[in-house]
Parts: structure tokens; sequence; C-alpha cells
């Protein structure tokens, strides 16, 4: 079969005409794009269907409320990454026939629930023109919550308040507990399939996930793991449709199945939608502490570190910790024009200065213990007395901080699996706060915490922004989350924060630190530092690629994955002109 000619960038200018969207589907013309339109009406009804148009449409919104068109927290140019119209189907029917239109059209389509990955891109689609399908708005049904075997099954626009308030008006947060990341509004299986994490024993989300049902790149429909044999003594009925027929009951309960493991391909990627998924929950412990550590010196991290690490080896410490810098709670307590009227990044007198009126430390450690009083009473005596050999360390529980805000109050919501919304005020920082995450992965080691904090605090500076950051404990590696605040209304400050996480991939790669997730403008820069064996392993999910999705309608260029029929030479994002702009940059400061 002849292959497609190569889809390149559409000029804007020249292809659009009265009644189009703002930027058309690459390699689509006016009149595909309007009878594709009306099919998709016939398909999910008018009323989804949703055509951006002009600039005007673009507002940018809130996490309360997120725009479903364009990324929030831009980098590039508002109208860059936007789509050219938002579709919401009403049913697993609908997205089959989407996606199978979306082949017969060729056009590209972005899939997302709640739209609220924010710092990563949002609702926006890689491609410019992409259809958007916003699977959030009618397919947010919780299908069950099993007490026995401690999991729920859910739609992609089930929330973490959803699943929360669910609990809570049934009264079975008695039994089990939900896992939730800092903030509750996003999806459930939007986070877990891009590797989110939250912060209770079970603050693994993708491994804590249980069975998927996804439609292909083709739209036919598959139960993973052991979803796919059909259980008749479950109630199954013949002539019923595959997406209404009772799953397996062990579909929840037994990750793998039979056979080749497949849901891991599901994850970050764009070889399938995920349109149910089993989640774990967590029986109630039976008891709960929430506490704090602070620790006075900004090299405090190195000695800190290596005390959690075999702490948390051994599940003295049972839960994901977190190891959060001064800046990162200070940010939380009020903006920087509350500290101090410049706009150079905080000196180290001024982030001592911050730390004393606050009374927090340079670096602020928050963990939970779970399970009957005397079990938590012995784990608490063992980490005590580890933190102890730290000068100056001081510890607190929820009940010793009063101020308003208080990060601890907080955190002992979310590590016991209640949501909040609290945190969104370190993203004022800045006016018209913005923010990108920077997430490298290394092992737990006091050395290379040092070392990478020190290689991101040179940087930030470099930039000129202040660096709020923390360390997420995972059971043998950390994640580095480093939160680059920037004011989307200032060209130089959106240049700022696009030149530091440009040049902290590079400088990480260095390192071997990877990063685990990022922001739709720098993935094909992430994807080409994971280059082992002359880029082995893209390779590989290349070909898996062309071989699920052969037209590449499903998310082209997802984490730097691109079909064939894309000229990936004219997708890369102006790496020459970037080069240039880091050039100078690095000049310039």
């Amino acid at each position: 079969m002849a292959q497609p000619a190569a889809q390149k960038r559409p000029n804007e200018a020249s292809q659009r005409m009265k009644g189009d969207p703002l930027v058309l589907p690459p390699g689509t013309t006016s009149s595909q794009f309007r009878d594709f339109i009306r099919r998709a009406e016939s398909i999910c009804g008018t009323d989804n269907v949703f055509v951006v148009e002009t600039k005007d449409q673009l507002v940018d919104g809130t996490y309360h409320q997120p725009n479903k068109t364009h990324d929030m927290h831009h980098l590039y140019d508002q109208a860059y990454f936007v789509c050219s119209a938002t579709i919401t189907p009403r049913d697993v029917p609908g997205v089959q026939d989407m996606v199978r239109l979306c082949n017969e059209f060729e056009i590209p389509l972005w899939v997302f629930s709640a739209g609220r990955n924010t710092g990563y891109g949002g609702a926006a689609p890689r491609v410019p023109g992409s259809i958007c399908l916003d699977l959030g708005k009618n397919m947010n049904r919780i299908l069950d919550v099993n007490i026995e075997g401690a999991y729920a099954v859910v739609e992609p626009g089930v929330t973490y308040f959803n699943m929360h308030d669910y609990l809570e008006r049934h009264d079975l947060r008695k039994h089990v507990w939900l896992d939730v990341p800092d903030l509750g509004g996003g999806s459930i299986i939007g986070n877990a399939s891009e590797r989110g994490v939250g912060y209770t024993p079970y603050g693994d989300h993708f491994m804590m996930h249980c069975g998927m049902e996804v439609i292909l790149p083709n739209g036919d429909l598959v139960r993973t793991g052991m979803g796919a044999l059909p259980d008749k003594t479950a109630g199954h009925k013949p002539g019923v449709p595959p997406h209404e027929q009772p799953g397996n009951r062990a579909w929840h309960l037994f990750n793998y199945g039979f056979g080749p493991y497949n849901d891991g391909i599901f994850t970050q990627s764009s070889l399938g939608i995920i349109v149910k998924m089993g989640i774990w929950l967590m029986p109630n412990p039976g008891g709960y502490q929430a506490y704090m550590i602070t620790f006075p010196k900004d090299d405090d991290v190195k000695q800190v570190m290596n005390i959690i690490r075999p702490l948390r080896l051994q599940m003295v410490m049972q839960n994901v910790p977190t190891l959060r810098s001064v800046l990162m709670d200070a940010a939380v307590y009020g903006n920087k024009a509350s500290y101090h009227n410049s706009k150079e990044p905080l000196t180290e007198a001024e982030l001592d200065r911050i730390a004393a009126e606050l009374n927090i430390g340079r670096w602020n450690f928050y963990g939970a213990l779970y399970g009957p009083e005397p079990i938590r009473n012995v784990m608490w005596s063992v980490i005590k007395e580890a933190f102890s050999a730290v000068p100056g360390a001081k510890f607190y529980f929820p009940e010793d901080r009063s101020e308003p805000h208080s990060i601890l109050r907080t955190r002992a919501l979310t590590m016991q699996g209640i949501p909040t919304y609290d945190e969104l005020r370190w993203i004022d920082w800045l006016p018209n706060g913005s923010h990108l995450f920077f997430s490298p992965i290394a092992k737990v080691s006091g050395n290379d915490a040092m070392l990478q904090y020190q290689v991101t605090k040179k940087r930030s500076r470099e930039a000129g922004l202040d660096i709020l950051c923390d360390f997420v404990i995972g059971m043998r590696e950390m994640h580095h989350i480093v939160c680059i605040v920037f004011d989307r209304q200032d060209p130089e400050s959106k240049k700022k924060a696009h030149w530091l996480i440009r040049t902290l991939i590079a400088d990480c790669a260095e390192h071997g630190w990877g990063e685990y997730r990022t922001h739709i403008a720098v993935m094909d820069q992430i994807a080409e530092t994971y280059n082992f064996n002359d880029d082995a392993q893209l390779k590989l999910n290349e070909r898996i690629k062309h071989a699920l999705d052969p037209k590449g309608i499903l998310a082209p260029g997802k984490n730097g994955i691109w079909p064939r029929n894309y000229a990936k030479e004219d997708w890369v994002l102006d790496s020459k002109v970037e080069a240039l702009e880091k050039s100078k940059m690095s000049g310039k400061l």
C-alpha cells in the first residue's frame, strides 16, 4: 500500500476561509472539515460539538474551570497549541464512531478526560488543529465500588473529588480510602494513565490500577487482563453490546491475565483511549497520624535523603512522603510580593528570613503513620530518632500548626485520601501565575538530591526565576518536581521559563536523570534524551505506533512519537530557533 503524503504544518493564513476554525487540521481543506463536523454532530449531537473559530474564544480559564481548547499555561502564543474543535461523545460507541470518522478523514485526534493536566499542557493538542475529544463531560459514571475486593471501576470523567464524595455519601470511608494527588479535580483515569502519584501507601496510581477497557486507533474495543475472558456466571448476555457486558469477576483483582501484558502501552501513549478502568482502594488502616519535620539549612537535603532511603525501603515510612523547599511552602502562604518587592530571585538571606517568619525550615518533610496506635507509636519512635540526627530538626503534628493555609493540615488531608484545592495557591507566586513542571527521576540518594537541587537552583537563578521544588519519594526512586512559575502575560517571563526547562532537560540528561512526564512543548526534546543504542526504544515505539495506528490519527507527536505520515522534521518545535534563543539567553545572563 502506498504511504500517504507526509503531513506538514498548516499555513493558516493561506488556507483559512470565513467560517473555518482558527486552525484547520493538517492536510484538511475547508470543505472536508465542514463535512467532518456535520458527521460528528450526527454522532455526538450538535450541543456536543464546539468549533474554535476566533482567538476571542480562547479563554485561559482556571483550574476550577479549565479551558478545553488550548494550553492555559501557554509558552508559545496562546493560539499555537489549539484544537480546531472540541467534541464530547456521549458513550463508548460514540467514541468508537469518532475514532472511525477521524480515520476516514485522516484528521488527528487528541483525547483528554478532565482537561486539568496543568503544567503539562492541559487539554491542548500537540498538533495544532487536532480534534480534541472531551471524555469527561458525559462519560463520568462510577460504575462500581467493591468493598470486598477494595476497588472501584470508573469512567474518564470521574475526578478524585467525585470518588471521595461518593465514598462519603455512602459511608464507605470506614471501609476503604482513595489515594489522591496534590489537587483533587483531576480525572482518576487521566492521572493514572499519565503515571501520576499520590501520597498514601497506594501512591503509585498506575501500579494501583487493575483492568482497562480501551478503544484502539481503528475503533476496536478491547478489555485487558482478566477482562478479556468472558464470565457467563457474572451475567453475560448474548446480544448485549460489548461495552455493556459485565466484566470477569477477577478483572479488577489480577492485573495480568494471560499472555503479553498490554496495559502499559496505553499510558502516556497514542495507542488507545481508556474508557473504563479499575483502581484499587486502600483498606481503612484503622488509625492515622500525619507529621511534619523541618530542617534549618539548605544543604540539609543531603543528610535527610540518606536517612529517608533505608526507612522507605524497609517500609517504616509507609506512604509516599515529600521533602519540600522553603518557597514551595511559602508560596502557599503568600505571593512573592508579600515577601519582597524585587523581581530578582530571592537571595539566601531572604529565604532564611522567610523561613524564620513562617516558622518553617529551608526544607520541610511531610509523612504519615498508618495503623492502630501501638503500630504508629513504634513507627514514630524509629522515624523521630532517625531524623533527630539532623541538627536543628523540629517535629510537628497538625495540632501544633494553627497558621492559615497550614501545609501540614492540608497534607494531613491529602495523605489520608481526602482531596483538596489549597495548594493551588502557589501558582499565584507571580502575577498571571502559570507554571511548568520539570520532573526528573533519580535514585533516593543524598548525593543525587543535592546535585539535582544545585543544578536546578543554579539554572533557575540564571533565568531570573525563583525555585519552588520538592522531592517525592517512591519505593526506590525519587521524583524531583520543579515548579517553574512564570507570568503568562509577560513575554520575557515566558521566554525565561522556556529557556529554563529546555536547559534543565539537557543538564539532567548529562547526569542520567530523565523526566517521567512533561509539557507538550518539550516532548520531542525529552524523547531524544532516551537514546540508548541508537534510539532503540523510540524505534520500537514507532513500530508499534505504525502497526496499531497506520493513519496516525491518535495523538500524533505524543511523547515524541510521530506517525510515518508526518514529516517529523517539520513538527519538532523550532529546534533551531530555540537553540539560538538558548545561546542568546546564556550570553545575556
